[in-house]
Formats: structure tokens, sequence, C-alpha cells
């Protein structure tokens, strides 16, 4: 495993993520940390913003003071449509490599990306050189690239569950139904802008009903697992929480295929991956376990239905969804061992 210590820059760190983000990499015992980069807030302590964060760590500048010379890494935890204009601006710099967690390179055909964000894409040509990748997925091919896209929250809790077993011909592929909800830090500092609706820290709410944006990653991964059109509902709802997620999966079994074959498929996949505890089957789980954590709790659970499952996903938004999964990616991309900087 690699001992060199490499040189991050994290811009957008003051955001939901990226305090998560700068929190974790300063613990981690192969980064230096060179520069805290936003729009605001310049010449800031990053302790300001996060009391957890205790190491002496570069005060919040300005992306155009980065001496792009003297860095290996460059995390980017902005609103869609920036990363990849400021890639492009960078990527002339051969030693220098990128992990994304907007949505500017998780969907490989622009076109569909301008449909789903409308936004028309700023470096089409380098969307081939980018890799989306739940570290579960993507152990060695990760390490031929220099732009890691990082996934969604949701889709990240769905498809460690979806992926294996879409692979293994268990379940109908046209009868899936996914209702999922997430804290509200989900969708970041701006949330109240987003989110109108009355009694918001007393309440559940429901949106993007019939189309998420999330689902347009959803239908790009779920293809290449099965070569064909998966059908499923989505649907994600609003928690009057600050972090996790627990996403519900309902799947209906093949015949000849009981809850049994379901739970060893999904334990076979996952027997050597660190961050995915599959728990017994029938187990009843929440997201508690695992806030501030980079782990994925999976559970399977009889219906009252025959060969009708539900399978819950529960994770941390900020963490597996989002800062702690970027981290992982950065150990494959650099050779580390893969839990560091996360137990």
């Amino acid at each position: 495993m690699s001992q060199k210590k490499i040189n991050v820059v994290v811009a957008g760190a003051t955001g939901y993520v990226g305090l998560d983000l700068v929190y974790l990499l300063s613990k981690h015992p192969y980064v230096s940390i060179k520069y805290l980069c936003a729009q605001k807030n310049l010449g800031k302590k990053i302790k300001f913003f996060d009391k957890r964060i205790k190491n002496k760590l570069p005060k919040i500048t300005n992306l155009k003071e980065v001496d792009w010379k003297d860095v290996d890494l460059l995390f980017l935890s902005l609103p869609n449509g920036e990363a990849q204009k400021i890639i492009k601006d960078l990527y002339g710099y051969k030693h220098l490599k990128f992990i994304d967690l907007s949505a500017d390179f998780r969907i490989e055909n622009s076109k569909i990306y301008k449909k789903w964000y409308s936004i028309n894409h700023k470096a089409k040509n380098l969307i081939s050189e980018s890799i989306y990748s739940i570290p579960e997925f993507t152990k060695e091919k990760i390490k031929k690239y220099r732009i890691v896209s990082n996934p969604g929250c949701y889709p990240t809790s769905i498809q460690l569950v979806m992926n294996p077993l879409l692979k293994s011909s268990l379940i109908n592929s046209k009868n899936i139904t996914i209702d999922s909800k997430s804290g509200y830090s989900g969708a970041g500092k701006n949330f109240k802008l987003k989110f109108s609706h009355k009694n918001f820290y007393n309440s559940i709410f429901a949106y993007g009903i019939e189309k998420h944006r999330h689902m347009s990653e959803l239908d790009q991964e779920f293809k290449k697992n099965t070569k064909k059109d998966v059908q499923y509902t989505f649907n994600p709802h609003l928690l009057p929480t600050f972090r996790g997620i627990l996403s519900s999966i309902y799947i209906e079994t093949k015949k000849k295929f009981n809850i049994k074959k379901v739970h060893s498929v999904l334990k076979k996949f996952h027997y050597k991956n660190k961050f995915v505890i599959l728990k017994k089957i029938n187990s009843a789980i929440g997201n508690g376990d695992v806030l501030n954590t980079n782990n994925c709790e999976i559970s399977v659970c009889k219906t009252r239905v025959p060969n009708k499952l539900v399978i819950f996903s529960a994770i941390d938004n900020l963490v597996k969804g989002a800062s702690g999964q970027a981290i992982q990616n950065m150990n494959l991309l650099y050779n580390y061992e893969e839990y560091l900087g996360l137990k």
C-alpha cells in the first residue's frame, strides 16, 4: 500500500458536505490540506463553521489563489454545473486528479444530463475520461482515471442493494418500488429555499414525485447491470432530521428463489466490503447506527405477500452518501487502505 502523503484542495469547504469532508480529511494520516476554498467568508478559519475540526488548517481562500503545481487532488463540493468548468480549465495539469461530489460527471450522455439538470455540459469531451464510482463496484477500475464522479446519496443506498441482485437475475426487474427518506442536509444549506412546506421541522414531505434527478443516475447504472431497462418507481421524502437516509426497496423474487437466496447473494457480494454490513434476515433497522459513519446497513425482510420482500438500506447521506465515499474513492485512487480516515 502507498505511504506517500498527498496535497489536497477542497472547493466548497463550508457547505454541509464540504465541512464533513474537511473534518474527515483532517484526520487522514496521508493527507495534507493545502487550501480550503469558498466564494464567501474569505480569510475566516474553518473552525468558525465546524467546532469538530481541531487541526490547524489554512484559512478560507479563493480557488484562484491555489498553486496547482503543488496540489495532487482537488475535491469539488459545488453546485451542479460548476465542477465541469473548473476541471476543464485545470485538466492540463497532468499530475492533478479530481473527485467531483456534484452530478456533473455522473451521467455518461451529455444530452441526458441536460434533460435532467437543464445545464449545457461545458466539458463533454471529459465525460468519457471520468468514472462513476461507488467504491464497492470499482475497486481496481478507478486507478485508471483522473476524474472520479462521486455518486448521489440516494443512489448509493439503493445500488448497494440492487446492483448485485439485478446481476444475479433473482428478481423481477419490472416490479420494483423504492421509497427513500433523507435528512434535510441532503438539500444543502439553502434547503429552506428549496422546500417551503409548512411545519418543516415537524413533518415528513414527499417530493420529486415521478421525476427526481437521481433517477437518471439509477436508470444508467441499472441498465449497466442488466443490459436492459429496469422498471421501478422511486419516491424520496424529506425528514425533519439533519442527516441520514433509509431506503425501503420492495422487490419480487422469481418463483424458485426465496429470502435466504437473496440474503446469500448480497452476503457473498459484500463479504469483503468493509463498510457494508448485512444484518440477519428480518432484522428491524433504522439509520441511527450509521450516522457519522461510512457504513451501509442492509436488512432483507419478508412481507405478508409471497415472493415479495422489502430490503432496507441505511446510510449517512453526508458520509457514505458523499464525503466518506469520496475519501473511500481517494484511498482506492492512491492505493491506500480503503478504510483510512474513515474508521
